[in-house]
């Protein structure tokens, strides 16, 4: 699969009173994480909307493993890929990296998204309905 890879600077704001990252704010990274993942693989998220006659890829569920926290200042890898595909939904992989002891990276979070393809319904343009997501994205986030 696909893994696109960023560095992301913990800034002042992104942090609580006890100067660690406030966890709703990690759910915002792991939104745009995704979002370059299709930048990634051709699309920005408009192009993508245009060319599929879409609305969007909703999120209906997401979690995360806290594992080591985060600090003002801190600079974190987001790794993401697609994990896995079904007919109209996707779920999304996230890692969360910082700097080990030895020089190499530990895992700090380790968290999911599950997205589902939609445009908007044929009977009634103001709601929702699941697509089927188009073989040409499903190849692009699936190479290597």
């Amino acid at each position: 699969m696909l893994v696109n890879r960023r560095t992301v600077r913990i800034e002042w704001a992104d942090c609580d009173a006890a100067g660690i990252v406030f966890y709703p704010n990690y759910f915002a990274i792991f939104d745009s994480s995704t979002h370059h993942l299709f930048e990634a693989a051709g699309w920005k998220k408009r192009d993508l909307i245009a060319e599929f006659d879409i609305v969007g890829y909703p999120m209906v569920d997401t979690g995360a493993k806290f594992l080591v926290p985060s600090t003002f200042g801190d600079d974190i890898v987001v790794e993401t890929q697609v994990s896995e595909f079904s007919r109209s939904s996707f779920k999304i992989a996230h890692r969360v990296l910082k700097p080990g002891p030895d020089g190499g990276e530990i895992v700090a979070i380790e968290a999911h998204e599950v997205r589902v393809w939609v445009g908007r319904h044929p009977d009634d343009p103001k709601k929702m309905k699941s697509k089927p997501i188009p073989d040409e994205v499903i190849r692009r986030l699936s190479a290597a």
